[in-house]
């Protein structure tokens, strides 16, 4: 068996998923909806399947496309999940401290979170920055909880699981979206469309596939390019169509499950 199909399990990773889950079980996440509480242990799998195994091991050490894969799945997969799952009753006490709520009221807000979200994604693929990160496993580590954290922000005005923290009014929504899709789709058609390989590291990796290097750059940037951009244009399409339902029941636009507003703060 090659090293990459090799099912390697990291201890950080491991220890990260525990002490979230732990968490949501202590806050009693586990009294949530079936839905909710599927959707949260999902985002726990695909923080999992991203970081172990067999697409950990080819984004680091083979194929730049299974590392745009990677950052796909820890921005636009795992922090709706996450939101989603995650329960009024489990978020109130994490923002109980007044500067927590002071801060989350700023950072929450849409064009804080698209700003958040969308610096460290395009200064992070400037070839540099993306090096130096392949090459220093903590600088890495870091690089991705930067990526998990701010997601999990530009993901707020969307899914906010509190009243407290609205989320936006469904055409901002998809606004916002659509917005934050541009930067995204230009890094991405720029990495695509370059003739040359921007990013040494895989230049020198061992090869898998067959892929060329300038080929395995081309479908990575083709990922974060189409596929991350098709992504948002889904959850456009659902925000819309939820819209309109909601308008023509004359219902909040800034709607939240309703348990979100009972009194158990």
């Amino acid at each position: 068996m090659s090293p990459w199909n090799r099912w390697d399990l990291h201890p950080s990773v491991i220890t990260g998923l525990a002490l979230l889950g732990g968490l949501y079980v202590y806050l009693g996440g586990l009294k949530s909806p079936r839905r909710q509480v599927a959707s949260f242990f999902g985002a726990l799998v695909v923080l999992f399947l991203a970081l172990n195994g067999p697409l950990h091991n080819l984004s680091d050490t083979y194929l730049f496309s299974a590392h745009m894969a990677q950052h796909l799945l820890l921005t636009l997969v795992f922090p709706p999940l996450l939101l989603y799952g995650t329960p009024a009753h489990v978020i109130r006490p994490l923002l109980r401290p007044r500067w927590v709520m002071a801060i989350a009221r700023v950072v929450t807000r849409p064009l804080a979170a698209a700003t958040i979200f969308t610096v460290p994604i395009v200064i992070w693929h400037v070839p540099a920055l993306y090096e130096v990160a392949l090459r220093h496993h903590n600088l890495h580590i870091a690089q991705h909880l930067v990526f998990l954290m701010t997601a999990v922000i530009m993901w707020w005005p969307v899914l906010s699981p509190v009243p407290e923290l609205p989320r936006a009014q469904h055409l901002v929504q998809m606004l916002y979206l659509f917005l934050l899709g541009i930067p995204m789709s230009v890094t991405g058609a720029l990495i695509t469309l370059s003739d040359s390989v921007l990013y040494p590291f895989y230049a020198a990796a061992p090869r898998v596939g067959g892929l060329s290097p300038l080929d395995d750059q081309q479908i990575g940037g083709l990922l974060m390019w189409v596929l991350g951009g098709l992504m948002l244009w889904i959850v456009m399409t659902v925000i819309w169509f939820r819209y309109s339902v909601w308008d023509a029941r004359g219902d909040a636009e800034r709607e939240v499950p309703l348990e979100a507003y009972s009194n158990d703060q």
